[in-house]
């Protein structure tokens, strides 16, 4: 038996002893390899081969990760299967350096991703191409693998990433006929069904069937549940010299939306409020919901001229509507030594809260249309042998958000309902009043994006090479916010739309990055590399620019340099270095003057680190994939040079970066005890970090650091049946994770608690 990477990308194919082999495989790629691993016990043999990360990073990236100069961390299927990771949170919670932040904010809820110091939200691609919408994105079902790309980077992924970028990799047709059946149920409610099913139908057509059912409560929680269920069918179609692949997904969530616990960090009080439970739901369980639909078609043509020249062209249409109903934790509180634990005031209740919410609402849909194409050709000037790639990207996005509130009269009449006292110990999450969505607020956006870009792998010697690409393009975005007034008018008469000035974006961008690479030897390289990115005042469609002033300011410059070195050790294990400075060198802040409304680019930050990696396989039964990140932050200046002329204290000059932790590290390891029976071990940690300061006499303060850990036991029956048992969160450690801390209210996520899922693979 054998499992073959077609054009750069491992084939998924299930847990137990295939994904065991396979894993091995995957993971010394992760980290640069491109080797035959064998299993010696099962006789089964793993194949890495391709130049390139065709399918996954894209061909933009000339060079074997080896000889990439640059952090790149490749979490494959195999991975998230052993350690049972169903959302791309979960997969990200496991590398360092990586925070969540709490789901507010024009967007909505979603995946909030800090990455080395500052913000990815919108630094997410699919296949190489943006998928910026904010949205949950709740199942791996249809994934390969995830990229992690760290370091400012738009000359490969466009406006903004500033800190780095986040690729998700699908699943396509391999020419590998077979079909993997998953079962899985546990504890809180936990049940799961996947199908991964290929076939080749007549000589010219491969195709392949993902499909996903899952519902599950979140451990140590009351009333937060995940259900959604996937359909991703694929085909390619053609021979040697042209391949088109079709794929479409389609995906629907229905979750209660996790908000948490109420949670303030100041002089007052230091994190969870005193009797709040970690188990307690803090909303209203009958009317709180997230409700979430992905459409994606996405066809790929790949072509070659000639075996040095070659076309890849990716076109694809998407569409995510989220809609959420959601009552955060906040209010009027009182703890039980009788303060407020925002303010110290002094409060008449101890022990109870007076919610002051009134059911937040947002109904959003992102639509994007993207067509990327790119060339790429070898070719050798002299004794210099190049692979040269250019391309051009075009791509239009829009973004419709309607948003209000749900706890309201018929109409909006007021006074709102009145929403009575709960004990914080033991609040009440039924609500009993009337319901009625009224929306309040309407926004639109749009950007259109067009790119070009070149890059090259010049390789002068046969130990010496440059590794640099630029890119070019055209940012034109433009957004529009509209208030309704309320109450609305009985019917027929239509609400009453006031609508705000447009707001319009036109930005040029340059990008780079280049690099210097030399190999001591065929396994080793020593590189210094350096880029930059550029982020325009609307690098999102998400409404970033509904105030007109805003939308006038230049790009935002980042800038980032790099030293590492990569080795291979016995071709099985891969271990990787990196010193790196990645300086934010001018963003947006208050001009500090009245008479001058834009923003200016006076502000200043910078993060230098150290990444660690090693991944592969130490002798023929121990495994490992593991990650560690320093992250030395501080704000340069945060207000305006003409603020600090006229006096102004910088009251966060000199702080680290928020949601930036010191230290991070990971560790995944199995180890095959027979030829049946295998386990794995892993921990995070997760090093403390702080929050804004609110003035100048404000102290920092930090969150806890914590260390969670799971495990995993296969057992293969035979060739076609296995067994998996995970555990995760295995000392059942409390702690939290998307942290809001604001001045007077704030919220924060408790980290899932011990869970048990058995899950039985049968392949046919």
């Amino acid at each position: 038996m054998s499992a073959k990477v077609s054009r750069g990308g491992v084939r998924s194919i299930g847990r137990g002893k295939w994904s065991a082999g396979a894993w091995l495989g995957a993971a010394s790629l992760a980290a640069g390899v491109a080797h035959a691993a064998e299993d010696d016990a099962a006789g089964d043999v793993v194949e890495v081969i391709g130049k390139r990360l065709d399918e996954g990073l894209g061909t933009r990236y000339t060079a074997p990760l080896l000889e990439t100069p640059q952090t790149i961390t490749l979490v494959p299927r195999e991975i998230m299967d052993q350690q049972n990771l169903l959302t791309m949170r979960e997969v990200l919670s496991t590398l360092p350096g990586i925070t969540f932040t709490a789901g507010e904010g024009g967007g909505g809820y979603g995946d909030g991703v800090n990455l080395r110091g500052y913000t990815a939200s919108g630094d997410i691609s699919t296949d190489g191409v943006r998928d910026s919408a904010q949205y949950s994105r709740t199942d791996p079902f249809n994934l390969e693998q995830l990229e992690l790309v760290s370091g400012a980077n738009s000359v490969y992924t466009g406006a903004g990433s500033v800190g780095g970028s986040i690729n998700l990799v699908t699943k396509r047709p391999t020419g590998m006929p077979g079909t993997v059946l998953d079962f899985a149920g546990g504890g809180d409610s936990y049940a799961r069904f996947t199908l991964d099913s290929e076939s080749q139908v007549g000589d010219a057509a491969n195709v392949r069937l993902n499909v996903m059912g899952h519902r599950n409560d979140v451990p140590g929680r009351d009333v937060e549940r995940f259900e959604r269920w996937g359909v991703a069918p694929s085909v390619e179609l053609g021979g040697e010299s042209t391949r088109v692949t079709l794929s479409y997904l389609r995906q629907e969530d229905d979750n209660i939306p996790q908000y948490g616990v109420p949670y303030a960090n100041g002089p007052y009080n230091d994190g969870p409020l005193p009797g709040v439970p970690t188990t307690a739901y803090y909303g209203y369980s009958n009317v709180d919901s997230q409700e979430i639909g992905v459409d994606a078609f996405t066809t790929i043509v790949d072509h070659d001229f000639s075996d040095g020249f070659s076309l890849r062209n990716l076109t694809r249409w998407q569409q995510v509507d989220q809609f959420t109903f959601a009552n955060q934790p906040q209010g009027a509180w009182c703890v039980e030594t009788g303060v407020n634990p925002w303010t110290g005031a002094a409060c008449a209740a101890p022990g109870t809260f007076v919610p002051n919410r009134s059911g937040t609402v947002r109904d959003t849909t992102n639509e994007i249309l993207v067509n990327q194409t790119d060339f790429t050709l070898e070719f050798a000037t002299g004794a210099v042998e190049h692979t040269l790639v250019t391309g051009f990207s075009l791509s239009e996005e829009t973004y419709h958000r309607d948003n209000g509130s749900g706890l309201r009269n018929p109409l909006g009449e007021l006074p709102n309902p009145v929403l009575p006292p709960m004990s914080i110990e033991n609040p009440d999450h039924v609500y009993t009043g009337p319901v009625n969505i009224i929306y309040t607020q309407r926004a639109d956006g749009r950007v259109d994006n067009r790119a070009a870009y070149v890059f090259d792998r010049v390789q002068l010697t046969e130990r010496f090479e440059v590794n640099a690409g630029v890119r070019y393009e055209n940012n034109d975005a433009f957004s529009r916010l509209a208030n309704i007034q309320t109450p609305y008018p009985a019917p027929p008469a239509e609400p009453v739309v006031v609508q705000n000035p447009d707001a319009h974006n036109v930005d040029y961008l340059g990008s780079y990055r280049v690099g210097f690479v030399f190999k001591p030897g065929e396994s080793s390289s020593i590189y210094v590399a350096q880029g930059n990115s550029e982020t325009p005042s609307q690098a999102s469609v998400n409404g970033t620019c509904d105030v007109v002033a805003n939308c006038n300011v230049d790009p935002e410059e980042a800038e980032t340099l790099e030293i590492g070195g990569k080795v291979d050790v016995s071709s099985r294990l891969s271990l990787t270095a990196a010193v790196f400075r990645n300086e934010r060198s001018s963003f947006r802040v208050p001009s500090g003057d009245p008479a001058i409304p834009e923003q200016q680019l006076d502000g200043n930050s910078r993060v230098d680190g150290i990444a660690l990696g090693a991944a592969g396989s130490i002798g023929t039964k121990w495994s490992i994939f593991a990650n560690y990140t320093y992250l030395d932050s501080e704000v340069i200046q945060s207000v305006s040079d003409q603020a600090i002329l006229g006096g102004s204290i910088d009251v966060l000059a000199g702080d680290p970066l928020p949601n930036t932790p010191e230290h991070s590290a990971s560790l995944w390891s199995t180890f095959r005890i027979s030829d049946a029976f295998t386990v794995g071990y892993g921990v995070t940690y997760q090093g403390e970090y702080t929050f804004a300061r609110t003035s100048a006499t404000a102290d920092l303060f930090y969150t806890d650091s914590y260390l969670t850990q799971r495990a995993m036991a296969t057992y293969d029956w035979n060739d076609n049946l296995a067994l998996q048992l995970n555990i995760d969160n295995v000392t059942d450690e409390v702690y939290y994770e998307r942290i809001r801390n604001n001045a007077t209210s704030g919220w924060a996520t408790p980290g899932s608690g011990r869970s048990a899922v058995l899950s039985l693979t049968w392949r046919l």
